[in-house]
């Protein structure tokens, strides 16, 4: 008899697990769509609003609820009645309201939909706080909700910036809430402290059923500070406002967690999500990222580069106009796109005819002067200006005091123009180290134009801070997978491969070649002393073309005819 009682049992906590998970997905067809707290409910919207919602058996313990609702790029709409107000719904990817409950109150209910033609799958979720927990939004007096919990999101190419609403210290059931503005002291909202957290997706993964895995992890306060990078703690005399760097094609989500000090207690906003990219449009969506243009570009100079790695101090001369390259088409190319509001596409053909005309310069300052210490200069600071964009590439380029334009770029430099001077009494061994790295990294740029890598951020950062006076606040946090991980290692195998080979072939050898101007003056200087030098006798250049130009006219000319054409006098 125990047996069977135990079998029963069994049959029935197999049913009971069973309709637990039929809970969490579903659809909207019946009409009704019921929640619980804390459980994720995966549903499709394709009806217009609105769609109801209901929560029953809401604890006595429970002061205010948090609703949000997730789609990956299609917008949904939430409200507290079947008609849209401005201050009663909130409309977005990532939107959600607060709900402050009153005394016995232990049923909430409130309205979804969508204006979109197509479906939308959605990802949902309930979380409930006490009394002494704070409330995200709770101050807001910027945007439409009386109480507003969402994170605002806005992006560009340079940065993507999140905004949201102060919060309020929490309260219990049927008391007025603490006022906004009322004093400054410990007793007020001014001792809220807010952290703002950031969540990078896998690379190369726009599904939708990705995002909304992974935003289970940021949704709750003990989920976010256990998956996501805290990037800054604001206060309340901050402004609420964060800039990141864009990092188109690359999923990240970005979440606040607002904590009270004085009674230890926190409460999350609702996270956004964003991929610098738009779904819906046609050039430069999120599926199809990386121009032509740039891919031609960009592996064009690898193939120069991954010559320059390994051969560039043999093929001084070539390594030259590489050099010169890299510099004028940087500077060229930071001030076109200031100054002018041409298309990339174009920017790009003459950067790259800049470029040319720069490594054509050099190597000609060169070939007449033969400067060395000018060159070396160029080549040093070339490698200084990777090293110090490496430097500001870890997190110490987001110290605070590098937010500073001025103490940034005086930092900058100083380390760019380091590199040149530790290495002034060994030239040589400075050159190669230059072909080496920047070679191989032209490599790392060819493969950002055609897969996702944070490397290419490593100059790209540097580029934009220079393009965009406004980038200077944005945190260039980037994330460092699996990909990043292989192209380092393929980078590094690069870098120490060529310069090795170098080393190792250049022992014995002269330092540098001579100048090309003076062995040019010394050779015409003995063809002209040197009469039994064959050269000696060979014709000054006019006359060689003058001689040309005849044979040319000659293959023109019509043959004349052979034999006697005088007629014979009688």
């Amino acid at each position: 008899m125990g047996l069977l009682q135990l079998l029963v049992v069994a049959v029935l906590a197999s049913e009971r697990r069973v309709a637990g998970a039929a809970e969490v997905f579903g659809n909207s067809s019946e009409g009704l769509i019921e929640f619980s707290v804390g459980k994720f409910r995966y549903f499709e919207l394709n009806r217009p609003f609105p769609e109801e919602a209901v929560l029953h058996d809401i604890s006595s313990n429970v002061t205010f609820l948090i609703f949000q609702i997730h789609s990956q790029y299609q917008n949904t709409t939430v409200s507290f009645s079947p008609t849209l107000l401005s201050n009663a719904s909130e409309t977005g990817t990532a939107s959600g309201l607060v709900f402050i409950l009153r005394p016995e109150q232990s049923t909430c209910t409130w309205y979804l939909g969508t204006s979109g033609v197509e479906p939308v799958q959605n990802m949902a979720i309930l979380l409930s706080y006490s009394e002494r927990d704070p409330i995200p939004g709770g101050c807001n007096l910027e945007f439409d909700l009386d109480i507003d919990p969402n994170i605002y999101l806005e992006y560009n190419f340079f940065e993507t910036t999140i905004k949201f609403a102060p919060a309020n210290l929490g309260y219990a059931r049927g008391v007025d809430p603490p006022p906004c503005d009322a004093g400054m002291d410990q007793d007020s909202r001014w001792r809220l402290q807010y952290d703002v957290y950031q969540y990078f997706l896998p690379e190369n993964d726009l599904t939708e059923e990705m995002l909304l895995k992974h935003l289970q992890r940021m949704v709750g306060v003990p989920q976010v500070k256990a998956n996501a990078l805290k990037v800054v703690t604001l206060t309340a005399n901050d402004k609420t406002s964060v800039s990141f760097s864009s990092l188109p094609g690359q999923g990240v989500i970005y979440n606040v967690i607002v904590w009270d000090p004085f009674l230890n207690t926190s409460a999350a906003y609702i996270p956004a999500h964003t991929y610098a990219c738009s779904f819906e449009a046609g050039e430069g969506s999120c599926a199809s990222l990386g121009r032509v243009s740039s891919k031609v570009f960009f592996t064009l100079f690898a193939l120069l580069g991954f010559f320059i790695c390994f051969f560039g101090h043999r093929f001084w001369k070539t390594e030259l106009f590489f050099i010169g390259f890299i510099i004028m088409g940087f500077f060229f190319y930071i001030l076109i796109t200031r100054l002018t509001p041409i298309k990339y596409d174009v920017r790009l053909i003459l950067t790259a005819v800049a470029g040319s005309v720069g490594g054509m310069f050099l190597v000609a300052v060169w070939w007449r002067f033969g400067i060395l210490s000018i060159c070396m200069l160029c080549v040093g600071l070339v490698l200084g200006f990777l090293i110090s964009s490496v430097t500001f590439f870890t997190p110490l380029g987001n110290l605070k005091i590098f937010h500073d334009d001025g103490v940034f770029w005086v930092t900058f430099s100083c380390i760019a123009i380091l590199i040149p001077v530790v290495f002034m009494g060994c030239l040589r061994i400075l050159n190669i180290l230059t072909c080496g790295v920047i070679g191989s990294y032209s490599v790392v740029l060819a493969v950002g134009s055609y897969l996702s890598t944070s490397l290419s951020y490593i100059t790209l950062n540097v580029l934009k801070r220079a393009l965009n006076k406004d980038f200077h606040r944005a945190f260039t946090n980037v994330p460092f997978q699996t990909n990043d991980f292989i192209i380092l290692a393929v980078w590094g195998m690069l870098a120490v491969s060529g310069i090795t080979l170098q080393i190792r072939r250049e022992r014995g050898r002269p330092f540098f070649p001579p100048h090309p101007y003076k062995l040019w003056k010394q050779e015409r200087e003995r063809r002209v002393t040197n009469i039994l030098d064959p050269s000696y006798h060979i014709p000054p250049l006019r006359e060689r073309l003058y001689g040309r130009l005849t044979q040319i006219k000659e293959l023109f000319q019509k043959e004349q005819p052979a034999g006697e054409r005088t007629p014979l006098l009688l």
